[in-house]
This record gives C-alpha cells, structure tokens and sequence, in this order.
C-alpha cells in the first residue's frame, strides 16, 4: 500500500502531465482552427475573382480549409480523450491514464501520442503515448512486475500509478 505522501506525490504529478498534454492539444487546436479560417478567408477574397484560372485556386483553398477543418475536429476529440483520464485512480494495469515506468528507464504516460513531457522541476521526462502507440499494445493490461517484448527486447514494468 502507498504511503500517503507517495499518493499525493504520484497524483500531482499526473496532473501536471495531463495538464502539459492538453496544453499541448489546446496548441493544436487552435492551430487547425486558425489555418482553417485562414484558408477560407483566402477563398472567400477569391471568389470575387471573375477569371477561370482562379476556379483551381480557389477549389484548392477550399481543399485546404477541409483539410484544417478534419485537423481541427480530431484535435477537439482528442481533448475529449483527455477529459476521460482520472486523476484519483490508482492503477494496477497499464490503460489509459496510467503513469508507467520500466526497467530500461522509460517513463509513459498514456494519453495522446505526443512525444516527450518535461515537467519543470522533475529530473527526468516522460514520454505521453496513446492507447494506438505499438509499445501500448505490448504492454496493455499488465501489471507492476510484468514483463512484455518490444522490439526484440526484453521490458519489466516496475510501477504503474
């Protein structure tokens, strides 16, 4: 059983890494939302245009702003995803929301695939993987003291939080 200190340590820092990732996501949101509007306001100064020859422009500015409307949309259902993690939860498998740690020093926390999260004042960064991560897959459901194959190694979850 977990001292209570220790309980207290592991659920500050999930919030700061959940916090660093829908941070991140809010970023490519607005990002997506800001290219789309970009792009139809790009059409929309176009459609004035009177000559043929702007027909294609104006389709492909359209295309786009269809492209960074999708971008936008997955990016709002992802921070959908995040909203489902809690914070209380203690884990015994890894799933999502889990902090875990391995043998080879690896540090996941699973969210969105994001890549490496440093959180000011920690030592070391955690990598924030999805639950369609290929490591995720190989270690899904298993638990502290388990081990799994990732590439042809060898891995040991040491603890899950």
């Amino acid at each position: 059983m977990a001292t209570p200190s220790t309980t207290e340590s592991n659920i500050l820092l999930k919030k700061q890494l959940l916090e660093a990732v829908r941070q991140k996501q809010i970023g490519i949101a607005n990002d997506a939302k800001n290219a789309m509007n970009e792009a139809q306001e790009s059409a929309n100064e176009e459609q004035g245009s009177m000559e043929e020859k702007f027909e294609s422009f104006r389709t492909q500015l359209q295309q786009d702003r269809d492209m960074y409307a999708r971008q936008f949309v997955e990016a709002k259902d992802k921070l959908e995803v995040l909203s489902r993690i809690s914070m209380q939860k203690n884990y015994s498998s890894v799933d999502l929301g889990a902090i875990v740690i391995t043998d080879m020093g690896q540090k996941f926390f699973v969210s969105l695939s994001q890549g490496e999260i440093k959180i000011d004042g920690k030592p070391s960064s955690y990598f924030a993987i999805s639950t369609a991560a290929p490591i995720y897959e190989m270690m899904s459901g298993k638990k502290k003291g388990e081990t799994f194959e990732f590439r042809g190694k060898k891995v040991k979850i040491i603890d899950i939080f």
